[in-house]
């Protein structure tokens, strides 16, 4: 019998904390925990609407330059999808659309790249 395994948590590298975390709760994630664990680490979690898996951000989380991180998330449907980032004023491409799925991408502040993709297979995400 094979074990289930879930991805859980993906590290987001940021220059500035509290800017990212506030881009990312005005984008519908929602703050988990926001813990300073001691002068050298910060841990921040926040989790997209509908998933089980979050992003971390903070100080001392992740070695990784900012805006070297790139992430796909599945989305019901990449138009809804785009709207909503307009509308908290991110800027997003237009829906791109490809045999495997639909897709809009933006970037985060510092620049971390982000894809949406509807799958018309997996029509809740």
């Amino acid at each position: 019998m094979t074990a289930t395994w879930k991805i859980e948590l993906i590290p987001v590298p940021v220059t500035d904390v509290d800017r990212a975390k506030a881009f990312y709760e005005r984008i519908g994630f929602n703050a988990d925990h926001d813990h300073q664990v001691h002068e050298g680490l910060r841990f921040v979690q926040l989790t997209p609407p509908g998933s089980a898996c979050s992003i971390v951000l903070g100080t001392g989380i992740t070695d990784k330059t900012p805006g070297t991180q790139e992430i796909q998330v599945v989305v019901a449907d990449a138009h809804a999808a785009r709207k909503q980032l307009v509308e908290a004023e991110v800027e997003a491409s237009e829906v791109d659309a490809q045999p495997w799925g639909n897709f809009v991408y933006f970037r985060d502040p510092d620049g971390n790249k982000w894809s949406l993709q509807a799958l018309e297979y997996r029509p809740n995400g």
